[in-house]
């Protein structure tokens, strides 16, 4: 499983993890929201460079001009809440491409353990498509991992490109033990060492879907 993490190399992309991870900064909700859409278009711009391409030429002003195009058909698909501004900065990138949307959530119980639950599916045939499905936080990889099996019922992609801002050690190797033979590939912003008790991500940032959109009861 090809594993990439983008804060190995000096860019302007730390700056946003540094932004979105800081306290003070997470004040500011609409910041927020506009840094993770930033990193998801430097995400996919990342992904974008092992797509297949093909030839194609280009009519301009003053004649004819050879450029190689992407030929996959693309398919973001992300789990809500927490992922729409992901969502909408990978789709800034892949304007035309189809979209589906995944509901999943963690449901506690009174001993604080919790299962994840899969509400609700909107999708297009995913038959030989590449899918871009993008979540800010991969902790347990549990979310990722049913909501990947649920989008499977769709159809059968030629590749799955994951994309996380931020991941535990932990669910990283998850997912990789989870599907290491399956057409996949991971796209991280960093990745943490820590998962603590309530299997939040240590530093990590907190709750990416309530830093969005506000706290929910």
């Amino acid at each position: 499983m090809q594993i990439n993490i983008l804060n190995q190399n000096n860019s302007i992309f730390n700056t946003y993890i540094a932004e979105i991870r800081d306290i003070s900064i997470q004040r500011d909700p609409l910041r927020f929201r506009k840094n993770i859409e930033r990193m998801g278009e430097i995400l996919a711009y990342e992904v974008s460079k092992i797509f297949d391409y093909s030839a194609a030429e280009v009519k301009t002003p003053l004649g004819i001009a050879n450029e190689k195009l992407p030929s996959d058909n693309v398919v973001i698909a992300s789990i809500l809440r927490a992922g729409l501004p992901l969502h909408q900065g990978v789709l800034n990138m892949f304007d035309r491409a189809e979209n589906a949307f995944v509901s999943a959530y963690r449901k506690y119980t009174e001993d604080g353990e919790f299962d994840i639950h899969i509400e609700y599916i909107s999708s297009p045939s995913l038959d030989d498509k590449t899918v871009l499905l993008v979540d800010p936080m991969l902790a347990t990889g549990s979310s990722m991992e049913l909501a990947y099996k649920a989008l499977l019922d769709k159809g059968t992609p030629k590749h799955v490109h994951v994309i996380s801002l931020i991941a535990s050690q932990a669910g990283v190797d998850y997912i990789r033990n989870m599907f290491d033979r399956e057409p996949i590939s991971l796209w991280l912003g960093a990745v943490d060492e820590e998962l603590n008790a309530k299997s939040y991500i240590v530093p990590g940032l907190g709750d990416a879907g309530d830093l969005a959109f506000g706290g929910k009861l």
